[in-house]
């Protein structure tokens, strides 16, 4: 049936022969990962319509204010790429939803850039529709996070090692360099790519090209170099994100072989759409797996230890020493796998199916945004978020409104709870300073002096027993404080929805009215928070 449609297509499939037809003149590629992004992004606009950011993109956001070659939890990469965005795009939330998107987009170009090295024509395009049904590019996208801005720093770094495997060429050794130096900042998570490329280049048979050509130590040397000031900042502020990365080691061997259990499964979850849709695209052929194997290019068969070693070496560090591993983690590795499958066949593919799987992903974006984006949006707006999404824009103006009142000046700066202070900072019209240090999130008191005399406020959720808790123990020290109650009320089109109360702490500037005269240590004796 198959062979038959490709020769006397319906009248409805010619549109998309003809979109196929562009892929080798440039044009078809761009336009699909457009209009994913484009479709995704009105997906996450009205599915949230009612609710503020995720607290993750709001994090990314909140780094990104200060610039810095790293932050106390996290690598600096998803700071630099929230604060670039936001001075050219405006401080909204479309605007990073569609960061995020578009990071989710670029990622996808970056692994076309891959595949276009072994297929050409629509196979291509096979390999995009396959991760468009995966999870990583759209719903957990829409977080933008230290774990979102891998799905396009991993591509790009694969895509650069192979060429400079290949081509031993200076030019693609310090492509590689760099863009492995880029995955590092990202989050730390990358070195196990780094470790995959190793492996990768000791286990192909090519090896000793590779590592006797000046390739792989140019590489070293300027990805090296690229990280140096990363490197120097974790040297000179005591390594304080690569502690908080440490803090996912802590398991038994119990416990890690339940990690190492959940994490393959969680990948295979993720994958198990894409996975149907080609076995039926492939069928009987599949029995051929095992002589297309065989016969892989050597390119792939790099590409084969890479993916390889992104799992393994994951599952092995977790056995060893107990860590954490959540499947998100590896989900940007995805891309490797699917590449490997499209493009390892020895058979064409025909049309039929490309034309057939195009529908089912543009049924799938449809059916989000007009079906599933309303539902979602109704259902949180009566059932709200554990983060309180619904209320962020609501607390930070009514915050702002009463700190204006009282002290007649801006809020220049917010702690308490992470998620409501960043979401104040983003939301507040005065954009005020998240006022807790990160090396602080969990344990830290009282800002310093200084903020203190500026002004600052605090806030939680009257039903966070750990926030409100430390918050009266502060109230008790500070004479001069505010601490005022309010309810917010989420919103949908008009449509009200979940109430919940909000405490606030607030310490005016010194010198305005009912602010503290006494120093600011007074107050703020100890650094250790309520369990």
């Amino acid at each position: 049936m198959a062979e038959r449609s490709d020769r006397a297509p319906a009248r409805w499939r010619w549109p998309f022969l003809r979109w196929l037809d562009g892929i080798e003149a440039g044009w078809a590629v761009p336009l699909l990962i457009t209009c994913f992004v484009a479709m995704w992004t009105l997906y996450l606009t009205i599915a949230y319509a009612g609710s503020g950011l995720h607290p993750d993109t709001l994090e990314a956001w909140t780094l990104g204010r200060n610039f810095a070659f790293g932050y106390h939890k996290h690598p600096p990469l998803m700071g630099w790429v929230a604060a670039a965005w936001t001075s050219l795009f405006p401080l909204s939330d479309w605007s990073l939803q569609l960061m995020a998107m578009a990071n989710a987009g670029l990622a996808l170009f970056f692994v076309d850039l891959i595949s276009r090295q072994f297929v050409t024509g629509h196979k291509r395009v096979l390999v995009l529709l396959l991760l468009m049904l995966t999870p990583a590019y759209q719903f957990h996208a829409q977080r933008f996070n230290a774990n979102a801005v891998l799905l396009a720093t991993w591509p790009l770094a694969t895509g650069c090692f192979l060429r400079a495997f290949e081509t031993r060429t200076a030019l693609w050794a310090i492509a590689a360099g760099c863009t492995t130096a880029l995955a590092m900042v990202g989050k730390y998570y990358s070195i196990f790519l780094v470790a995959s490329f190793a492996f990768a280049a000791l286990a192909h048979s090519r090896r000793r090209a590779y590592f006797s050509s000046a390739s792989p130590w140019i590489s070293v040397v300027v990805g090296l170099a690229v990280l140096s000031p990363h490197l120097y900042w974790l040297a000179t502020t005591g390594a304080s994100a690569f502690s908080y990365a440490l803090a996912h080691a802590n398991g038994n061997v119990v416990n890690s072989l339940s990690e190492v259990k959940n994490f393959l499964l969680g990948l295979a979850a993720a994958m198990s759409v894409s996975a149907v849709c080609w076995a039926l695209i492939a069928g009987t052929r599949l029995k051929q797996f095992q002589a297309d194997f065989a016969a892989m290019s050597p390119g792939l068969r790099l590409l084969f230890y890479v993916a390889i070693g992104t799992i393994a070496l994951p599952v092995l560090t977790s056995l060893a020493f107990g860590t954490d591993l959540p499947s998100l983690w590896a989900s940007q590795g995805l891309f490797l796998f699917v590449v490997l499958i499209v493009c390892g066949t020895g058979y064409p593919i025909e049309r039929f199916y490309t034309v057939n799987l195009t529908v089912i992903v543009a049924g799938v974006a449809l059916a989000a945004v007009l079906v599933a984006a309303p539902i979602h949006a109704f259902y949180r707006n009566d059932n709200g978020y554990e983060e309180g999404r619904n209320f962020y824009a609501q607390m930070a103006n009514e915050l702002t409104r009463q700190w204006r009142e009282l002290t007649g000046e801006p809020l220049s700066a917010v702690s308490g709870d992470d998620s409501l202070a960043f979401a104040t900072a983003f939301y507040s019209p005065d954009h005020p300073r998240y006022a807790r240090p990160f090396e602080y999130q969990y344990s830290w008191d009282l800002p310093s002096g200084t903020t203190l005399d500026r002004g600052w406020a605090a806030l939680c959720f009257r039903d966070q027993d750990h926030c409100t808790l430390w918050m009266e123990g502060l109230s008790s020290r500070a004479e001069h404080s505010v601490k005022p109650e309010f309810a917010v009320q989420a919103t949908l089109w008009g449509k009200p929805g979940l109430t919940r109360e909000v405490v606030v702490l607030m310490v005016p500037p010194r010198g305005r009215s009912g602010a503290p005269q006494s120093p600011a240590e007074d107050f703020s004796s100890s650094r250790r928070a309520p369990k």
